[in-house]
């Protein structure tokens, strides 16, 4: 017999690790919910209430699905930072149609067919064009948020005058304590776009959009088709998540919304996507979003002020940024 040549080599466990983040991206924000999770307990009994965990559970149900479409497009390559405007939009389109006594299913699928209008214009003029995305969403950001003011006569309240009917209880009421109807929404929606994402073949053309466009037209696949369709996603998502919303409040206020496409981005970033497309989770975005939102809460709690959120935000997001960065080169290794 001949001598057999045994490897012998180990494999890095660097290595290890960034086989295992490419493999899980949402490894890294579920490490760091946990921690600050134990940590803000720690800090004040309050926090882990379950008063607190539903007002913090209510906030992810809606927001969170605005966030949902933000991962879909970041992950194809692009951006939409006009969601928090069509969120706006979409909620008060909502609720003038309810006080002029449009049934609110129709109210809904009304205010539905506007926020995916408002993704579809994006998409065509980013893509027919050729333009930024940044820059179309940013344009469409400021306009969408000044026909609001504008219609709204500067700043007045859009208010729900009409009965609570059935359909609007379904969308957003408190079904136990703090706990409301938006949270299966929420998770239902999270749940499909998990499976199209991770089990479905169009959720591997969105994967391979993003990280390589030429790749996946040699591929085959319909690069403009693909963004296309995760323009209307979001803006489709955005529009309900405003809908969602002002069944709870039965009240919009026009400046409803602002800030929110950073702290989309910036959740589905701390939840492992790549600023540059072709990596990320919903399941990652859904932790990023929920770090945000307790540390929201926990600032007020602590005592430290809600005003240093956007701070303490900006430098996690950095972190993540790094340690992403981080972790995709070990993978490389």
């Amino acid at each position: 017999m001949g001598n057999t040549v045994l490897n012998t080599k180990k494999i890095p466990v660097k290595r290890v690790i960034g086989k295992k983040f490419a493999k899980y991206p949402e490894l890294g924000a579920l490490t760091a919910f946990i921690v600050l999770f134990i940590i803000f307990s720690l800090l004040t009994e309050r926090f882990a209430s379950l008063l607190n965990l539903g007002g913090i559970l209510s906030l992810i149900s809606e927001i969170g699905l605005v966030v949902i479409g933000v991962t879909f497009l970041m992950i194809s390559g692009e951006f939409d930072i006009s969601v928090g405007s069509n969120y706006a939009v979409s909620a008060v389109t909502f609720g003038i149609l309810l006080n002029v006594g449009v049934p609110a299913a129709l109210a809904i699928f009304v205010s539905l067919i506007i926020g995916s209008f408002i993704g579809f214009i994006n998409g065509i003029i980013t893509l027919k064009l050729g333009i930024p995305s940044f820059i179309v969403t940013l344009g469409a950001l400021m306009f969408w948020r000044g026909f609001v003011l504008g219609s709204s006569g500067g700043g007045a309240y859009v208010r729900y005058i009409g009965p609570n009917t059935p359909f609007i209880i379904a969308l957003n009421q408190p079904f136990s304590g703090q706990f409301r109807t938006s949270l299966f929404w929420f998770f239902g929606i999270l749940i499909i776009f998990y499976v199209i994402l991770t089990k479905t073949k169009y959720g591997n053309s969105v994967y391979a959009v993003g990280g390589n466009p030429d790749a996946a037209k040699a591929m085959g696949i319909n690069v403009y088709r693909v963004k296309l369709t995760n323009f209307i996603i979001t803006g489709l998502l955005a529009g309900f998540a405003g809908c969602v919303s002002f069944a709870r409040f039965k009240a919009v206020d026009p400046y409803m919304g602002k800030g929110m496409e950073l702290e989309s981005i910036a959740a589905a970033v701390i939840g492992g996507a790549a600023l540059y497309g072709g990596f990320g989770s919903v399941i990652g975005s859904f932790i990023g979003y929920s770090i945000v939102a307790m540390i929201g809460s926990a600032l007020v709690m602590i005592g430290i002020g809600a005003f240093w959120f956007q701070s303490v935000i900006g430098l996690i997001l950095i972190v993540a940024v790094i340690i992403n960065n981080r972790m995709r080169r070990l993978e490389k290794l």
